[in-house]
């Protein structure tokens, strides 16, 4: 079976076209894959679909297994493979997602896709849609208290769930203890993906991330997307900013005018390889 390695901001997957390869049990084949030591070693797995509604259609699997909504480092991977392949020739495709259909808008230099922009749509403020288990029309700056520590969280769904927690320095904080903790904390019936974000400038974020089912990651879209609408609706940054992950920077509006989030960044191709059958 034929697979893409591709990573958008060193956020990295399996890329599989569904299109020519039969995938079964999805799943399984997804921790087999992201195995770092005794597979290829990737945030998880990416299978590429057609689609009835859209151009094309994603399903993506995190590292553990677990089938996620939306991931917006991934759809900006898909919008490079489908052209770089020549499985469409357009520069504005669509992609149907399990966060609903996402707007791809290509940059292209000398044949090949150079970065993409993504129309994220719009976010979800309301905790019950998120979700997470609170009251009221908003959670913006609540408490979430891990082990022996409160911080002050801000959630968001792009799609998937996301607490955002501003914190004065970045690198103060044990990522890996506190986004595994908070990850699966009572107040999150799905679990949670955790951002953990230092405020640079009015135009300027820096941004770790713990993801849901796959611990932490160089870059999320998603999450930097939520990380752009809770620093707003906190007062700390202009509708428009960048964000500064371990893998690289993402552009993140969030648009007064139709209330989409629009993310901007590059996607690259790592290598092709065959996974046999089997393993």
């Amino acid at each position: 079976m034929r697979f893409t390695k591709m990573h958008g901001a060193g956020n990295d997957y399996v890329y599989i076209n569904g299109m020519a390869e039969a995938v079964t049990a999805p799943e399984k084949l997804a921790v087999r894959m992201s195995d770092r030591h005794f597979g290829i070693g990737s945030d998880g797995l990416v299978l590429i679909l057609p689609s009835e509604r859209a151009d094309f259609r994603m399903r993506m699997f995190n590292a553990d297994g677990s089938e996620a909504q939306m991931c917006g480092n991934a759809s900006r991977c898909i919008g490079k493979y489908v052209y770089d392949n020549g499985l469409t020739d357009k520069e504005e495709i669509t992609l149907e997602t399990a966060a609903g259909i996402k707007v791809l808008r290509l940059t292209v230099k000398a044949g090949k896709v150079v970065s993409v922009r993504v129309d994220m749509g719009e976010p979800v403020l309301e905790p019950r849609r998120i979700p997470v288990a609170l009251s009221g029309e908003r959670a913006v700056n609540v408490p979430l208290t891990v082990g022996s520590a409160t911080y002050r969280m801000t959630c968001v769904s792009m799609g998937n769930p996301h607490a955002v927690i501003f914190v004065p320095r970045l690198d103060d904080i044990d990522i890996h203890a506190v986004g595994a903790a908070a990850e699966r904390h009572e107040l999150f019936p799905e679990r949670c993906n955790i951002e953990f974000a230092e405020i640079v400038s009015p135009e300027a974020i820096r941004m770790r991330v713990w993801e849901r089912g796959a611990g932490e990651t160089l870059a999320c879209g998603t999450g930097a997307c939520a990380t752009l609408v809770a620093a707003v609706l906190n007062g700390l940054t202009a509708r428009r900013a960048v964000l500064r992950l371990l893998g690289g920077d993402l552009d993140i509006e969030w648009n007064a005018a139709d209330n989409h989030v629009y993310m901007s960044g590059g996607a690259e191709t790592v290598f092709e390889g065959e996974w046999l059958l089997g393993q």
